[in-house]
């Protein structure tokens, strides 16, 4: 019996993609292995979409010195959120609350000229955030998130375009998800906030901000009082199954980071300048954004994201259990993640399949193994075709590319 509609938490545990352990804490959930597959694809999708827009991967230490993070202003303004320092060996470390400070490591870890600029840096990297246990829910409100997270470092003169090209990139990992953009909302600083730097730094930046999603066509409202400590802020607001609103992906405009690391560049007179840092995170962090795809299409995910990409019946293990494993063996070389299941009635393994939520079940019987071919359907709808195995794979492996998020193979 398939699960109803529900929220993630219990659709996730049912399908075996998620679970917590209390020996090893709340808000700290083990990706089980069908759930690896969906976190694997994402941050592989997050990455490509990093590369195609000039960005170069690094990797940093989930650890930092104390004064790291009280530099950055985030001990500040985030310490009584953050798990306990740990003294080692005489230093102070915490966990950090954010990749960003690292980063600004990384672009000062060697120089560059104008004519470097922008420099994209990107990571999918672990935070952590010392959540109460009473808020904690499933994979949307953890202790540990993983960030598709970008940096630009870049002249004031391209902070516009920058912007506009994390805006496009933003929209259009959005459409191949199928997530539908509520609306953009402009977070600026509100009356008794702690914000970092100066008004006129302030200024320029909600300037730059307006200006991007001017150029790009998109209409926004302004919030006063949503903008980070150090910056305002381009949100993206989504609507849950339930009606609820949320921020799901962020572009940020930087003044502060720059000036509190000192950070610069060799401008064309020869003279050290300032760089900006726009921040940028495109899915959201994997966790929240499995959370929204598994509420959206109730634990049904489009071909490429599916953990079980085709479940392959024989009609009779005797009589067909060799044709069938033929055919999950030539799946699996093409790459395509294919189960046997040869178990039980024909009805049984089907209603199992679809319980499974596998993009697609192939069905070998007399017909299909006489002939190369297997009998393949979507669950969910009502079309199915018989189809030559190279076919099946050819057809796979393209919707599969180009991220389709309708199936193509039956019908």
């Amino acid at each position: 019996m398939s699960p109803s509609p529900a929220e993630h938490s219990g659709l996730g545990r049912a399908l075996d993609l998620f679970d917590t352990s209390p020996s090893v804490g709340a808000g700290l959930p083990l990706w089980l292995p069908d759930g690896a597959v969906v976190r694997a694809e994402l941050e592989r999708f997050a990455v490509e979409q990093a590369l195609a827009s000039g960005c170069r991967r690094v990797f940093t230490p989930v650890l930092g010195k104390r004064e790291l993070f009280e530099r950055s202003g985030h001990w500040d303004k985030f310490s009584a959120d953050m798990f306990p320092e740990m003294r080692v060996g005489g230093e102070s470390l915490v966990l950090r609350p954010a990749n960003c400070p690292h980063h600004t490591q990384v672009f000062a870890a060697r120089p560059h000229s104008y004519r470097d600029m922008p420099v994209r840096l990107a990571e999918i990297g672990s935070m952590f955030r010392s959540e109460l246990s009473g808020v904690l829910v499933g994979l949307s409100r953890v202790r540990q998130i993983n960030l598709d997270d970008a940096h630009s470092f870049c002249r004031p003169d391209q902070v516009v375009d920058e912007v506009r090209l994390a805006l496009d990139a933003i929209r259009h990992c959005y459409e191949v998800l199928g997530i539908d953009i509520h609306r953009f909302r402009l977070s600026v600083r509100g009356p008794g906030g702690r914000y970092l730097g100066s008004d006129e730094q302030w200024r320029t930046a909600e300037d730059d901000l307006r200006a991007a999603l001017d150029a790009t066509g998109l209409d926004h409202d302004v919030a006063p009082g949503e903008a980070a400590f150090y910056g305002p802020k381009i949100d993206v607001q989504v609507v849950d199954h339930r009606g609820r609103e949320e921020t799901l992906s962020t572009v940020q405009v930087d003044h502060n980071q720059p000036e509190r690391f000192d950070l610069h560049y060799v401008g064309e007179d020869g003279r050290r300048h300032r760089p900006v840092m726009v921040h940028r995170g495109l899915l959201s962090s994997m966790e929240r954004m499995t959370a929204i795809l598994l509420d959206g299409g109730n634990g049904r995910f489009p071909t490429w994201l599916s953990p079980e990409q085709v479940r392959v019946l024989p009609v009779s293990e005797e009589a067909h259990g060799a044709a069938a494993r033929s055919v999950v063996t030539r799946l699996a070389r093409a790459g395509i993640r294919a189960e046997l299941s040869g178990r039980g009635s024909l009805s049984v393994r089907i209603k199992e399949a679809h319980h499974r939520r596998a993009a697609y079940v192939a069905v070998v019987g007399d017909a299909e193994a006489a002939d190369d071919a297997v009998t393949v359907s979507a669950p969910g709808s009502s079309g199915r075709s018989c189809l030559p195995v190279p076919e099946l794979v050819e057809r796979l492996v393209g919707e599969i590319a180009a991220r389709r998020r309708d199936r193509t193979v039956a019908g």
